[in-house]
């Protein structure tokens, strides 16, 4: 087939929702390919277009089915939203999220995922299953049943060539002909990390056949002795104009600011799960809140200062009875650092507590470097507020995010140099939200907005966020009662 003739097809096909130009230039490049590497920024819009090229494949025979493998702050949106939002009408299909321990009624309905049947199956998965055994025979046995595409969202979660989960998606990956990875950022530290990535899809894509060899083509090494033993690290990189070629052919490489006809603003949620420390702490703390608050006049005011004790253990931390902050064991952090890794140019981070702004500087220290973090909140000062401004406005600048509370940095100061905006937490107040959103979004803004919004499930946190998000002051708008339901 012509690629003028691919295209007409492309163009003719029977989309849910409108692709947009770059969107379908990836399908033209992919969508028949055997193998394909979808390196598109966060917030162009990666997950419709795999959900479309899953579509044309379905419709045209070559597969009856499709296994999605995500990280857990996203795989269960690829369920509630991003499948019912693109995937075409005309195609009948049976989705089933992944849960190992979900009782017989979800085992009955992973079970329904081998019926004989027309329909399109779809299993989604969190990447960290297929570090189990019970993951990855569940996952095999779906292969074995149906003719697959096998995809891996944000793929640098499989860089670790020696990883459990990575050494169980690549031998999964065997079995199928079709295959995509998914990644805003292909290279979150060095150029290292693409060879597991593209292993999965090939073994023979990049001409190396193991980590060692591949790392001796493009890294730099250097033996240092450690504790009287002699160990090779990296110390530069090589052959990189190479390496680039290499990728071209089964690869589209994608970034926010090239992407013309984009919509002005994209909301998107990262969900965590509480750990077991916080699920206990959350319980804990909820039967007291409603212990505190039955038989009493319930104001608005006196639920909020319940919620907001709940809502800090969602943040991995809470105040003891004697003042003190204590940490809790929490994904929080850990989520952020993905949306991070996820992510070019400069980043606003916005928390509601100060606490947690000392974790994420100190974290976002650690990962890209002393130079590369600025804050913005009441213990900076006024001069340390105004470099700030500069340095994310500075193009020039080592500094790639400032970190924030939009009590203090949401008024009135211009942030434009920046097009992500991430929420740690989100306060109550509506018009610090509608206030913090807009530092991104003025005169000088002259790319696509992205906002990101870390949210706990099953927690306060949801209905804040939500009811953020439909534009309601929870603080005068939402009654005392009916926030106690929300608790």
């Amino acid at each position: 087939m012509g690629f003028q003739q691919k295209e007409e097809n492309i163009m003719n096909y029977k989309f849910k929702t409108k692709p947009f130009a770059h969107q379908l230039k990836a399908l033209e490049m992919s969508w028949d390919k055997s193998v394909f590497a979808y390196f598109m920024e966060m917030g162009t819009g990666k997950s419709k277009v795999l959900i479309d090229n899953i579509s044309m494949l379905y419709d045209k025979g070559k597969i009856n089915g499709a296994l999605i493998i995500a990280p857990k702050g996203v795989y269960k949106n690829w369920y509630d939203g991003e499948i019912p939002n693109h995937m075409p009408d005309h195609i009948e299909k049976d989705v089933v999220l992944w849960e190992s321990n979900g009782g017989k009624k979800k085992e009955k309905e992973l079970e329904s995922l081998f019926k004989t049947t027309e329909d399109l199956q779809i299993l989604i998965m969190n990447v960290e299953a297929l570090s189990t055994k019970k993951g990855k025979l569940f996952a095999w046995k779906f292969l074995s049943c149906h003719r697959t595409l096998m995809a891996i969202d944000e793929s640098t979660t499989i860089k670790n060539p020696s990883a459990i989960r990575t050494k169980s998606i690549v031998e999964l990956g065997a079995k199928v002909k079709y295959k995509r990875i998914l990644t805003g950022s292909p290279v979150t530290k060095s150029p290292l990390d693409l060879f597991a990535q593209c292993y999965f899809l090939d073994p023979w894509l990049l001409d190396q056949q193991s980590y060692y060899a591949f790392r001796v083509r493009y890294a730099k090494m250097r033996s240092i002795n450690v504790s009287g033993r002699q160990i090779q690290i990296v110390v530069g990189y090589r052959n990189l104009g190479e390496l680039s070629e290499k990728l071209k052919p089964f690869s589209y490489r994608c970034l926010k600011d090239d992407c013309l006809d984009l919509p002005k603003k994209t909301y998107m949620k990262r969900i965590i799960q509480l750990t077991d420390e916080q699920k206990k702490l959350y319980t804990q703390m909820k039967q007291q809140a409603l212990a505190h608050l039955n038989g009493k006049v319930t104001t608005t005011a006196t639920v909020i200062t319940q919620m907001m004790r709940l809502h800090q253990i969602t943040c991995g931390h809470f105040k003891a009875d004697d003042g003190s902050v204590q940490e809790v064991k929490s994904n929080r952090l850990d989520q952020l650092m993905q949306v991070l890794d996820e992510i070019e140019g400069k980043a606003v981070i916005w928390a509601h507590y100060r606490h947690d702004i000392a974790c994420i500087v100190e974290a976002i220290k650690k990962q890209y470097g002393e130079e590369s973090v600025v804050t913005y909140y009441g213990d900076t000062s006024i001069e340390d507020r105004q470099k700030a401004i500069r340095e994310i406005q500075n193009t020039e600048s080592e500094v790639r995010f400032i970190v924030g509370t939009p009590q203090t940095g949401g008024y009135g100061i211009t942030l434009t140099g920046a097009s992500t905006m991430v929420y740690y937490s989100n306060g109550y107040d509506l018009e610090k939200r509608q206030q913090s959103e807009a530092r991104i979004d003025r005169i000088g803004q002259e790319k696509p907005m992205t906002y990101v919004d870390i949210i706990a499930e099953d927690t306060i946190d949801e209905k804040i966020v939500k009811a953020l998000r439909d534009k309601v002051n929870i603080a005068t708008e939402v009654m005392g009662e009916e926030l106690k339901d929300w608790i």
